[in-house]
């Protein structure tokens, strides 16, 4: 199996290499991503310049590796076109420095990332960890995407799938369980705000947190309770049915991570 990954926070992000030495334990890895961080990119393709790519020295070994100019769509787009040989079986992105949540999936490079594996009739997953904190707990996030994705190479979920994970931040024994979701109406607020650098008067783009989830289906409530979110995305973009799931996906899933050794 062999598994390209991907992210929006830059190829040298602490995320993505945690999540690379978790894979690395049950496929062939290869990372396209970009050079610098790119957040809040969305679904962005470059049409219009050229894309350039870059072999560089992978923080592990073994692990073919391209830093690339241009977005998370593009580092995909590359990656399966012309940059990976052989085989990829799967497309995750991540692990990504905050949550991806309600209406935020729209506008992130992160779960951008993962569409474009998808819409490319791969498996894809998107993954990330709530930014609270100075410190962030990327491990648990690995572990449950080498589960996912054991689970899809092994056929016990559906191959037509793209799933975005969120993760509380916070070590495995405070986690609640694992809860399969749908996106909240919305995650954020925007604000505009009115400032001045020498004289010169500009805007200043500012998010603040919606008001906490009553939906208890929703991700942000999931979240905020302290549960992983499982969340299906992109089924109804294509026209494609819901693809079934495990009942016991949830129990199952969290069960193994928390005895998690590979």
């Amino acid at each position: 199996m062999k598994i390209l990954v991907t992210n929006d926070d830059g190829i040298f992000a602490d995320g993505l290499w945690v999540l690379v030495r978790e894979l690395k334990k049950i496929a062939e890895v290869a990372v396209v991503a970009p050079d610098r961080e790119l957040s809040a990119i969305g679904t962005a393709v470059s049409l219009h310049r050229p894309v350039r790519a870059k072999e560089v020295t992978a923080t592990l070994p073994g692990v073919d590796t391209y830093a690339i100019e241009g977005t998370p769509a593009d580092s995909v787009i590359l990656g399966l076109q012309k940059l990976v040989t052989g085989k990829v079986a799967m497309v995750i992105s991540g692990i990504n420095r905050g949550a991806n949540l309600g209406d935020d999936i729209l506008i992130s490079g992160t779960v951008s990332g993962a569409l474009q594996g998808y819409l490319r009739s791969l498996p894809a997953i998107a993954i990330s960890v709530a930014l609270v904190g100075k410190e962030l707990h990327f491990d648990s996030a690995a572990k449950v995407a080498a589960l996912l994705a054991k689970k899809l190479d092994s056929g016990i979920l559906p191959p037509d799938i793209c799933l975005n994970v969120n993760l509380p931040n916070a070590p495995l024994e405070k986690i609640r369980g694992i809860k399969i979701t749908h996106p909240a109406s919305r995650s954020h607020d925007d604000y505009v705000e009115e400032r001045f650098d020498n004289g010169r008067q500009h805007y200043w783009f500012v998010r603040r947190n919606a008001n906490k989830a009553v939906d208890e289906k929703t991700d942000t409530w999931a979240l905020e309770h302290g549960y992983i979110s499982i969340t299906l995305l992109f089924t109804s973009l294509l026209n494609k049915p819901v693809p079934p799931l495990p009942d016991n996906l949830c129990n199952d899933l969290f069960k193994e991570l928390k005895d998690y050794s590979l």
